[in-house]
């Protein structure tokens, strides 16, 4: 939803006044790239996920860490595989949503939304317009 005339004009001031009042902060929060991941991420979130299949075999080969018949070792090899694997795709997801639609085709839509959610938004609004 765009923006009314009087807020983007309050949205400039305030703008103009972090300029104004520290402009170090003000060109680093505007030239930092807030939704696209970095690389470094994703490859953190690989890098652990194979430290965790690592540790995962040998908590199986290595049965000296087991602790009363329980491997210990591959328990936590794999939490710390999962948790890689969730850094990762997490960085991959926020990759693909930070992609978004021409500004200009004049439909507002959510990231991720089906089309039967939109069409229902849609018969929705209809009907109050109605009224």
């Amino acid at each position: 939803m765009p923006l009314s005339e009087h807020e983007q004009r309050l949205l400039d001031q305030i703008e103009r006044a972090l300029y104004a009042e520290d402009p170090k902060f003000a060109s680093t929060v505007r030239g930092a790239r807030l939704r696209r991941p970095s690389r470094r991420r994703r490859v953190q979130g690989a890098a652990l996920f194979v430290v965790g299949v690592a540790l995962l075999v040998l908590g199986v080969v290595v049965q000296e860490f087991w602790f009363g018949g329980f491997p210990a070792v591959s328990l936590l090899g794999f939490l710390v595989m999962f948790f890689g694997a969730l850094i990762t795709l997490t960085a991959i997801r926020r990759g693909a949503e930070g992609a978004t639609p021409a500004e200009g085709d004049g439909k507002n839509r959510a990231p991720g939304r089906s089309s039967f959610s939109q069409r229902m938004e849609e018969r929705f609004r209809k009907r109050f317009e109605q009224d």
